[in-house]
């Protein structure tokens, strides 16, 4: 049963009693319920989330937050080398488990504009025309069918990764 179940049931318990001190002692309980944290979700990236929901709907059997938390799992399921990392952290495992038990917010990814040094705003960001599933050089600035902040994923899916590691191009950390 939850917070407000509880609430809900004792405030028609209240409603239905008419001694003085059982009413009067409900009164103090549902203030004290009242009061009570709920559960916060916890902010997980999105690749923790992914693994989440894939250990949730396997087909053929029910698993556990202990399953999922299991090495031998993780190589057997091709998991991402930077979510095992990130699961192999006891601090991790512990906010993992509270995303698998109370829900979780995926963390918003970091996005940046790609932009070769030495040329001008006009034609010098990385863009992707979203509709035409197309790459080019062009002006910054995000639109309907114009994207110039990626995420790293994105970039990297695209073959794009290596901007990370080139002298040749800037990398800005956007909104």
């Amino acid at each position: 049963m939850n917070k407000q179940k509880l609430i809900k049931k004792y405030e028609e318990y209240e409603n239905g009693l008419f001694d003085i001190g059982a009413k009067a002692a409900c009164q103090i309980f549902l203030k004290d319920l009242q009061q009570l944290d709920e559960p916060q979700k916890v902010k997980v990236p999105q690749f923790v989330a992914d693994w989440i929901e894939k250990c949730k709907t396997f087909k053929h059997f029910v698993v556990s937050l202990s399953f999922a938390l299991q090495p031998i799992v993780w190589e057997e399921n091709n998991l991402s080398d930077k979510c095992i990392d990130w699961l192999m952290d006891a601090n991790n495992q512990n906010t993992f488990a509270r995303a698998w038990l109370d829900g979780y917010e995926v963390e918003k990814e970091k996005r940046y504009l790609v932009k070769v040094k030495g040329m001008n705003r006009i034609n010098g960001c990385l863009a992707n025309n979203k509709k035409l599933a197309t790459w080019y050089f062009g002006i910054s600035g995000n639109s309907k069918n114009h994207r110039t902040n990626h995420t790293r994923k994105e970039l990297e899916e695209a073959g794009f990764g290596w901007v990370f590691d080139c002298p040749g191009i800037e990398i800005e950390e956007v909104e």
